[in-house]
């Protein structure tokens, strides 16, 4: 019994894991359910209170995101956004009323920018079609028809008078104006000066050194000394010295025949009679859009040249 009184005594306590209704568990489950509620009914209200116009860009932004996304908020409002995006601009104050008249006037001025852009070159086309038979029913510039090269460019209807290996335009590293050349410029400046458009002058050399004249001439004086010849020539003729618009060198820089940089034609006038459009860009050159104003539209009379064999 003495080895019995001396062992210890254990207790052993069994806790039963019950108060399971009384946990804390529960409270998380309520309010995450709380929370999906509250944005449940913030989103019924939000849809409760937009325009019908507002609900067919949401879902058309749902239907197909990356139309929406790739071609900005006019596809499906006409929101104005930094970051565009479907449906209309909620701060707008106005309503739906305000947004559909906005769209129409947009789709209008749209109309009329692709109308006006339709006849221009309707004119410019007459244009090229009138010097073109100019050329031919002038003897005096029949014999240089290969040099005179006419073309529709984005920019307008381009002229461009090209060298010759037996006929240059201009003395040997000179400005001066052969003969023959003032005879072209002074013909195509009767013409340019019955047109309501503006004009750029570009003079361009081949590639070969400049090697005379002052320290520092080189071919970028050279090629903007023969355009200012050109300009004063077409002006001398009767061309109204404000349609001149721009007047540059641009040397060897931009070749014609650039498979052989020092081919004659290389050396050359061009002459852009400028559609509206890049007028306006060079206006305004930190402008990268441009539109016409519908009272900047002149008359469809306006636009169409003269016919052949009137009087300049």
């Amino acid at each position: 019994m003495s080895g019995d009184s001396s062992r210890p005594i254990v207790i052993k306590r069994i806790k039963k894991g019950g108060e399971g209704a009384h946990g804390g568990a529960w409270k998380l489950a309520y309010a995450d359910f709380v929370t999906a509620m509250m944005a449940f009914f913030l989103l019924m209200w939000l849809l409760g209170s937009t325009a019908k116009g507002d609900l067919q860009g949401l879902a058309e932004f749902f239907q197909n995101p990356l139309k929406v996304a790739s071609s900005g908020g006019s596809g499906t409002g006409d929101a104005d956004s930094i970051l565009q995006g479907g449906g209309t601009d909620l701060t707008r104050s106005a309503g739906q009323v305000r947004n559909a008249a906005d769209v129409d006037a947009a789709r209008k001025r749209r109309q009329a920018q692709r109308e006006y852009e339709r006849r221009e070159r309707r004119s410019l086309e007459a244009l090229k079609k009138r010097i073109e038979e100019l050329i031919d029913d002038t003897p005096q510039l029949r014999i240089f028809k290969e040099q005179l090269k006419l073309d529709i460019t984005s920019e307008g209807l381009r002229i461009q008078i090209v060298d010759e290996q037996n006929r240059p335009m201009f003395d040997l590293a000179s400005d001066r104006l052969k003969p023959y050349t003032r005879d072209i410029l002074r013909e195509i400046g009767q013409v340019l000066n019955e047109v309501p458009y503006r004009i750029s002058l570009a003079g361009h050399t081949d590639a070969a050194q400049f090697s005379g004249g002052q320290q520092g001439f080189s071919n970028w004086e050279l090629s903007a000394n023969r355009a200012n010849a050109s300009r004063r020539e077409l002006v001398s003729a009767g061309m109204d010295d404000l349609k001149v618009l721009r007047v540059v060198g641009l040397s060897s820089s931009v070749l014609f025949d650039p498979n052989d940089p020092l081919n004659p034609v290389n050396r050359r006038i061009s002459i852009v009679v400028l559609n509206k459009r890049t007028e306006m860009a060079i206006l305004q050159e930190d402008s990268p859009e441009v539109e016409v104003a519908d009272e900047e539209l002149p008359d469809a009379a306006a636009l169409t040249p003269p016919p052949s064999g009137a009087a300049r």
